[in-house]
């Protein structure tokens, strides 16, 4: 079977993400006076850092093949922060009921906020969780509760808002996730002389 990308070599990794975190592009300078001055260069990126458990021989060298269908840096996986599988409020995903037709149903004049519908009655989100809408992947700032209709008021995420996401974008909440390539050099699968065993590292950020 063709394999298809972005691959999910994540699903089953025996270890975690140590790091899932926004990478901002900015610059800053100083003013005569000593304020110091930011500003953007881009839209800020997904980085990551993955880190598995002490793997036997044999389940390492499964593990460096799975790798090597990404190419080194050449093909993009789903990326995720391995803690939020599930929304916070929804451990292993007990309770969390049918989310499938959530969408997005309003849009905040400043791009960073958004209201979703089409949520289970009383359903909460929570500060922390991550959210996805088309390939974007956003963390929530403030916390919300879908009212008897299945509508959220609205909060925010960060980052802001990607071009051209409208009223209606399917909302995902279960494993949200983005395309990200592995960065060059940062794959290690090492392992002991004495027993063949050893663990596999690497570091990854947004594919655009």
């Amino acid at each position: 079977m063709a394999l298809t990308y972005p691959l999910d070599i994540l699903a089953g990794f025996p270890g975690w993400s140590t790091e899932f975190d926004l990478l901002y592009r900015q610059e800053y300078s100083r003013t005569a006076g000593g304020t110091t001055i930011a500003k953007d260069m881009g839209t800020p990126l997904w980085k990551a850092s993955f880190q598995s458990v002490i793997l036997q021989p044999n389940e390492l060298d499964i593990w460096r093949a799975r790798l090597k269908a990404v190419d080194g840096s050449l093909q993009q996986f789903s990326g995720r922060p391995m803690s939020r599988c599930f929304p916070i409020a929804y451990p292993n995903g007990t309770g969390i009921g049918d989310v499938s037709t959530a969408s997005i149903e309003g849009i905040g004049a400043d791009n960073k906020s958004i209201a979703l519908q089409g949520m289970p009655v009383w359903f909460s989100i929570t500060i922390g969780d991550y959210v996805q809408i088309g390939t974007k992947l956003y963390q929530v700032l403030e916390s919300a509760v879908a009212n008897a209709s299945g509508k959220t008021t609205h909060f925010e995420l960060r980052p802001h808002l990607a071009p051209g996401t409208a009223v209606g974008n399917v909302v995902t909440l279960i494993k949200p996730s983005v395309p990200m390539i592995i960065l060059p050099g940062s794959l290690t699968t090492s392992a002991e002389l004495s027993t063949g065993r050893g663990t596999i590292s690497f570091q990854a950020v947004e594919a655009r």
